[in-house]
Formats: C-alpha cells, sequence, structure tokens
C-alpha cells in the first residue's frame, strides 16, 4: 500500500480560510513508502469525469464561478438533491516543487474556490469501484490524447484522473499502475516540449533542456524491481542520450552501454527487447563509423557485439520484433551493407 503525504499545504490553509477544517499529515510509514494523506474532514475527495460548471448555488439560473476540467481535485462539503457544494483547486497544472512528496504543489497554487456542482458524473472515494472508473476514464482520455483529431487536453485530464486514482484509493491494487501512467504522461509532454527547442540537436546532453525525472524516480523507489519500475528507468534514459551525434562515435559508444546496463538491470522488463535492439544499432552504427575511420580493430569489436546481443535477443525475446529488426541489422554488416553513412558500392 502506497501511503501518500498530504496534497498541497497551501490548499489546505486556504480552504481554513474558507472554513473547512483539514487535519495534519500522519507520521512517516515504514519502508520509505509516502506519509498517508489525511482525508479532509468537510467530507470525501471527489472528483469530475466532465467538464463542469461550478455555481454560487444549486441552480444553474445563478451566476458561474468557474468552468472545472476533467480530474479536478474537488472536496465535497454538503450535498442537497442532486447538487454538491464543494471546494476545488483550480491550479491547472498541479506541479510539485517539493521533491520530498509524491504530490505536491507549489506555493503559487490559485487559491481554491467554493461553489455548488451538478452531482451526474462525480466519482467520490466512497463510490463502490471507484477506482476502476477512474482507471477507465483515464486511459479513454489517454486514447483521446493519441488521436489526432481528440480534445487538445486529452493528456492532462489522462494524467489527472490517474493522480485521482493514486490519492483516492490509496489501496487499490491499481495504484502502481496509475502512478506510473502520470508519471509517463507528464515525462512525453516535456520530451515534446524539449525536442521543440534548437537545443534538442546538442550533441552533449547536458546542454538539451532535461525532462524532470522526480515522478518516474518515485515509480522506481516505491515499486522496485517491478514492471513499473523497469518502464520508468527505461523512460529515463532519454535525459542520456544525445541530441545530434554529429558524426561522433562518442555518442553511439556511450548510448550503447546504457541500453546494456538497463538490459542487465531488467532481463524480463517489458522495454528489454528494445533496450537491446537499440544497444545493437548503436553497435551496427560504430562498425560503420570505426570502418570509416580506418579503425579495423574497433569496428570489428562492435560488429562482433553486436552480432552477441542480437543472439541475446533471438534467445530471450524471439517472438519479438525487435529481436527481427536486430537480426537484420546484423545480416547487412555480415554483408557488408552500411547501416550508418552512404552506400558506395
Amino acid at each position: 500500500m502506497i501511503l501518500l503525504v498530504m496534497k498541497r499545504r497551501i490548499f489546505a490553509v486556504r480552504i481554513l480560510a474558507l472554513s473547512v477544517v483539514l487535519a495534519c499529515a500522519a507520521s512517516a510509514a515504514a519502508d520509505k513508502k509516502p506519509q498517508q494523506q489525511v482525508k479532509p474532514m468537510a467530507g470525501p475527495r471527489a472528483t469530475a469525469l466532465r467538464v463542469t460548471t461550478l455555481y454560487i448555488t444549486a441552480s444553474t439560473a445563478s451566476q458561474k464561478v468557474a468552468k472545472l476540467q476533467i480530474g479536478r481535485e474537488i472536496v465535497v462539503a454538503e450535498k442537497s438533491g442532486t447538487w454538491m457544494r464543494v471546494y476545488i483547486n483550480t491550479d491547472i497544472e498541479e506541479q510539485h516543487s517539493d521533491k520530498d512528496e509524491p504530490w505536491v504543489g507549489g506555493d503559487a497554487a490559485t487559491p481554491p474556490i467554493s461553489g455548488w456542482i451538478a452531482g451526474k458524473g462525480v466519482v467520490e472515494e466512497t463510490s463502490p469501484n471507484g477506482d476502476q472508473i477512474l482507471m477507465g476514464a483515464a486511459a479513454n482520455e489517454e486514447a483521446e490524447a493519441s488521436n489526432p483529431r481528440g480534445a487538445a487536453n486529452a493528456a492532462q485530464s489522462a494524467r489527472l484522473l490517474y493522480r485521482r486514482l493514486v490519492e483516492m484509493f490509496p489501496n487499490s491494487p491499481l495504484v502502481p499502475d496509475a502512478m506510473w501512467r502520470a508519471a509517463d504522461i507528464q515525462w512525453q509532454i516535456q520530451r515534446a516540449d524539449s525536442q521543440s527547442l534548437p537545443s534538442a540537436h546538442e550533441k552533449d546532453p547536458d546542454f538539451r533542456q532535461a525532462m524532470d525525472e522526480d515522478e518516474l524516480r518515485k515509480v522506481i523507489k516505491y515499486y522496485p524491481h517491478s514492471k513499473w519500475a523497469a518502464l520508468a528507468a527505461f523512460n529515463l534514459i532519454d535525459n542520456k542520450l544525445c541530441g545530434d551525434w554529429q558524426g561522433s562515435t562518442q555518442c553511439p559508444a556511450k548510448e550503447s552501454e546504457i541500453y546494456i546496463k538497463y538490459a542487465d538491470e531488467y532481463p524480463d522488463g517489458p522495454r528489454t527487447a528494445r533496450a537491446l535492439y537499440e544497444a545493437v544499432y548503436r553497435l551496427a552504427v560504430l562498425t560503420n563509423m570505426y570502418a570509416a575511420d580506418g579503425d579495423d580493430r574497433k569496428s570489428t569489436d562492435a560488429h562482433n557485439q553486436a552480432r552477441a546481443l542480437a543472439a541475446q535477443l533471438k534467445a530471450h525475446f524471439s517472438d519479438s520484433d525487435y529481436s527481427y529488426r536486430a537480426g537484420a541489422l546484423v545480416y547487412k554488416l555480415d554483408e557488408g551493407v552500411p547501416v550508418y553513412g552512404i552506400d558506395r558500392d
């Protein structure tokens, strides 16, 4: 069970100002797990599965206060028929600044606001099978994000719903997967932003805008030696890769070592076959690079190492496309067909 710290101290303080009493965080849990997030005494946590309007009173005829996006954090204060009086944190980004806490916001977060919402499409932490509902809704939003015609904010909605699952249902068996998915979505968003910058082509990764590793590292910390840890660790490799090799052997040599080390650490992970292929590809490139530089010994060594890794892939992941792809690369090397550079025949 993951025990979580109370989210957003600033959120709690401001809700107190709005007459909602929040409890203090519990003492540290064992096994280096996060502290348990204490439930607000005003009522259960909740989140909406649709864009929801916040009104001053329990009537659609009353003044609109805000438009709430899917997955926003809600605390239910009271109910009146099909309506709920709620407190809502309206900070859109929900970025965390304290690396000692798994989900926590910065001091610049927008103050929580109070109002009424229609209760339909709202999942509370007391809802039967609420964790499964949130997982399904988040997965639907994630699928929507991959659709070129999907909603522009679908990825962020999916991320927020996964986070709500972690916070609202800490004992759910779905928590590890939801925690990984939330971290992965954030990583992919940051990665896309980073690759759109001119610095993305820098050979040295230290000169490139790096993605925030905190959430992925927490997945590894809380679920070591699991498939989620293996997935998170593979993502982290992105921050170590060169942008543009610029014809330097240093980049593929270093990167092949990184992928081989990953495969050694996670021999049966869901990304291991791909890691081995990435290493084979870089060794194939080195074979051509060294040959072009006239260093036949290093070229032969890289060729032999690529062949050995391709054989390892075939032995352990025989049905994987990556095994076939690695075999095709080695065949080209054996036939003297360049993998990298220009075929001068």
